[in-house]
């Protein structure tokens, strides 16, 4: 399972005993685990760096775990929600799945299954954490193309001849050639593939 140490599992429930019997097991399995008491606490405390899952409880009084769900959204939160939920409270939580939650889980549950799923999130959240790092990357490197080196690279990737690139942008195929190498060398691409890759990568973050 891909894991990492930056990753931390936070659970927000109301009721104590299920907080309590929540961050014994998870630190059991050797998870780093900070628990809060309501949305608001958690919010008060949210950073748009932070890296894990989010186990969450559906009904709290004041702000609901739905509530609090919306909050992150609208934050640009990339931590996967598990939510956890009452019989009754299942079309809610299959509404959060809808609108972006990772996965629910029913009150009474198995330790195991409630393990697995976040398993999944915590494997999730790394590789989302790897393309954003290296989407970041690879916005950098456009950052560092001039204004023509970009219009020569657009026209590459959109699978112009050097030809059709110079009377294009009407100047010589040296310049095309010059152009074209630079922006391989900027953007760290070997071949025409990996240059494609890239832009389409930061096309899809966008």
């Amino acid at each position: 399972m891909m894991r990492d140490a930056e990753q931390v599992i936070y659970v927000v429930d109301d009721d104590e005993a299920m907080r309590d019997s929540m961050n014994w097991l998870l630190e059991g399995e050797g998870y780093a685990v900070a628990c809060f008491e309501s949305g608001e606490h958690f919010l008060a405390a949210y950073r748009d760096d932070m890296r894990g899952c989010l186990v969450l409880d559906v009904r709290m009084p004041e702000m609901s775990g739905l509530e609090l769900h919306e909050h992150l959204a609208d934050r640009g939160s990339a931590l996967p929600v598990i939510f956890v939920t009452g019989h009754g409270d299942v079309p809610m939580a299959v509404a959060a799945l809808q609108r972006g939650a990772c996965d629910f889980i029913e009150k009474p549950f198995h330790n195991e299954d409630l393990l697995a799923r976040i398993r999944r999130a915590l494997t999730l959240e790394c590789e989302n954490a790897t393309r954003r790092k290296r989407s970041d990357a690879i916005a950098q490197r456009l950052d560092t193309l001039t204004q023509r080196e970009r219009e020569v690279m657009d026209l590459v990737v959109a699978g112009k001849l050097n030809k059709q690139i110079a009377d294009t942008l009407d100047i010589s195929m040296k310049t095309v050639e010059a152009h074209r190498a630079r922006v391989m060398d900027k953007m760290g691409a070997r071949t025409l593939a990996e240059l494609v890759r890239a832009v389409m990568e930061t096309t899809k973050a966008e």
